[in-house]
């Protein structure tokens, strides 16, 4: 049997799991595709495309059309999510505890996110989250979206952290995905989805509503197989 390992670091998604965003994401999207006279279908479009970038789930949608008309698109969701996040947007209940707890154990601290960097910087300036973590790594880095492993990846790397001594808090599928290929444990958030919408993934090891009243654990498993070529 394969011995547990010590957790050294913790990698935060930020919307939806560090942030109450996901509620104003979904909004702003149903009014971007009303604005396109597009259909919306809300618990699918999330399920497809959370933790994915704006200009992959853009080339889906619209496949014929070139990258500077995606980027418009992509701009004019965001900025009506802006507008919105600037009167309403939150904390996720003991986020700001959590991160606290993780200090005072030493634990090292990475927010790992699909949002581009004019939404980081809301938040990080609404909260103060960008003062309470080591790095930030996101596409602007030039990474890939999840479910490909490399925002945690890149993380990892930051820290000077192995990856399995990494635990990954996620309110996607498509994260959790991520951090399972990037050979991490991963605490899901059902800030979004319920909790069977992260069954069969074998790297979560808590499901949890918000983290009020969680506490970090002082083992992870150590028996996950990281994707050999992180494709």
């Amino acid at each position: 049997m394969t011995p547990d390992v010590t957790p050294a670091a913790l990698l935060f998604d930020m919307d939806g799991t560090l942030i109450d965003s996901m509620p104003l994401h979904d909004r702003s999207w149903a009014v971007w595709h009303a604005e396109l006279g597009l259909p919306f279908d809300d618990a699918g479009f999330f399920a497809a495309t959370a933790g994915r970038t704006n200009l992959e789930i853009l080339r889906d949608l619209f496949p014929t059309r070139d990258e500077t008309a995606l980027e418009r698109l992509a701009d004019r969701k965001e900025a009506i999510y802006r507008e919105i996040a600037l009167r309403e947007l939150g904390l996720i209940a003991g986020a700001r505890a959590v991160l606290a707890q993780a200090r005072e154990r030493g634990l090292k601290l990475a927010i790992c996110t699909a949002a581009p960097p004019a939404n980081i910087a809301l938040a990080c300036e609404r909260f103060g989250l960008g003062e309470l973590v080591d790095t930030i790594t996101s596409p602007a880095d030039g990474l890939r979206g999840k479910p490909h492993p490399d925002i945690f990846l890149e993380a990892a790397r930051r820290l000077g952290v192995e990856p399995a001594r990494c635990l990954v808090f996620e309110d996607a599928p498509l994260g959790v995905e991520a951090a399972q290929r990037g050979g991490m444990a991963a605490v899901a958030l059902t800030t979004t989805l319920p909790a069977d919408a992260f069954a069969g993934f074998p790297n979560v090891v808590a499901t949890i509503a918000d983290f009020i009243d969680y506490s970090l654990p002082h083992s992870l498993p150590n028996s996950l197989d990281p994707e050999t070529s992180h494709a």
